[in-house]
């Protein structure tokens, strides 16, 4: 299962893969969610697409969500506040 449910929120597990063709969510990958996203892995770049993808996704703003782990990684936690786990179907569905 690639996410779990805290007293804070959501929290995903993603893997990540910095410099495709374009931003999108894969599905599910060895226990993580598999996004490929545009942007280098520099700076946080990477980080800020993911975070940026997700929200937009999940309908929510970025500040809603933030990265808690594996920042330099390509596997990272990230913290999803104001949303249930069957709000998560959206990261699924075309567009």
């Amino acid at each position: 299962m690639f996410y779990r449910e805290s007293p804070e929120g959501i929290i995903l597990h993603v893997r990540a893969q910095p410099g495709a063709r374009k931003d999108e969510i894969v599905g599910e990958w060895a226990d993580s969610l598999k996004v490929r996203i545009t942007a280098p892995p520099e700076k946080g770049k990477a980080n800020e697409a993911i975070v940026r993808l997700l929200a937009e996704k999940l309908g929510l703003k970025k500040s809603a969500i933030r990265v808690i782990s594996g920042e330099t990684s390509r596997d990272k936690r990230v913290l999803i506040r104001g949303i249930s786990h069957s709000g998560l179907e959206a990261l699924f569905q075309g567009g």
